[in-house]
């Protein structure tokens, strides 16, 4: 039941701080994207057990390519991160108190210290290249959770300051939020298996797909590779919830629907497109350009999700009365 609450209009943020907002995003995607290519390729161990500098120095001489590829993603990452402290002060300067965007870039700047902490400790403690630990699968997965909730509050703060109303703190309410968060705790979990799933194609790669097979339910595979099918798994029943979800969504009786569902069949565009990629991965043995095809569909498919939520289930009070009271 929706709790109702005064809706106060607000006028828009500039426009170029709304592009920037989502340049933001895009430009956070294409680092990660980029940082599976560490990965995949076995680079992380490129600059050595140093961070934030690459062997212990400035300047490096003669590089390598793991080094090269390392090093462009801690520079990358680090342009990141001043794109994230201008994004936070050009919000709070271009936003009214108790904007919504405020809240969610306060978690971005968070999200992302403490996504640098997670990547200075694997490189501090080796946790990169070949090493088969559980400690290293154990912070892949907070890197990974960290990286997807840095992601939401990224996309939440540009749509906050792309929307038209509903956008101050007690000027919305919340419709259905339970049904919304455990799809999104549900992909949350998909993508957390996935980069183990991940993990274990790049430190066990097979030679063809019946032997990649045979790893996953052999006695004698790393346990990497006998919970790989974990993975797919829990993607079907994730991807089933979600379909669910947005049918919920959109069901004729709700007044709300046509606004948003054009993200909601873009939604279901990706998820299909996932599953293709999916297959592909498996079928092509995991070259380092799918898994970064794959993981790029991933963020998207988050993203969109992310935002159709906050469509779907943060309404104005004008919308919330509209709304149907389940």
């Amino acid at each position: 039941m929706a709790t109702a609450a005064t809706a106060v209009p607000t006028a828009r943020p500039p426009a170029a701080l709304r592009r920037f907002a989502w340049g933001v995003v895009a430009y956070n995607v294409a680092v990660i994207v980029w940082g599976s290519a560490v990965r995949a390729t076995g680079s992380g161990g490129g600059c050595g057990e140093h961070w934030p500098l690459c062997d212990g120095t400035l300047i490096v001489h003669h590089p390598g390519i793991a080094t090269l590829i390392e090093l462009s993603h801690r520079v990358t990452s680090g342009i990141d991160t001043l794109c994230v402290l201008a994004l936070v002060f050009w919000t709070f300067f271009a936003t009214p108190k108790r904007h919504l965007a405020r809240s969610f870039v306060i978690a971005v700047l968070i999200f992302t210290f403490i996504e640098a902490l997670l990547g200075a400790m694997l490189v501090e403690l080796g946790l990169v290249a070949n090493n088969p630990s559980p400690v290293r699968a154990i912070y892949l997965g907070l890197h990974f959770t960290n990286t997807l909730l840095l992601l939401a509050s990224l996309a939440l703060t540009a749509h906050f300051l792309s929307r038209r109303n509903a956008t101050l703190r007690g000027s919305v309410t919340l419709h259905r939020p339970r049904l919304a968060l455990t799809g999104l705790i549900a992909t949350l979990i998909v993508g957390v298996t996935g980069s183990l799933a991940a993990l274990g194609d790049t430190l066990y790669p097979a030679h063809n797909l019946l032997t990649a097979i045979a790893q996953d339910f052999s006695s004698g595979s790393s346990w990497l590779l006998r919970i790989r099918w974990l993975h797919p798994a829990i993607s079907l029943m994730a991807g089933a919830f979600i379909v669910w979800l947005l049918l919920s969504t959109l069901r004729p009786r709700s007044l709300r629907s046509p606004a948003h569902r054009p993200l909601a069949l873009a939604v279901l565009a990706l998820l299909a497109l996932q599953y293709l990629l999916g297959v592909a991965d498996v079928a092509l043995l995991a070259p380092t350009w799918m898994q970064m095809a794959h993981l790029l569909g991933a963020d998207l498919l988050w993203i969109s999700l992310v935002v159709l939520s906050a469509q779907a289930c943060l309404l104005s009070k004008d919308s919330a009365i509209l709304a149907p009271q389940n």
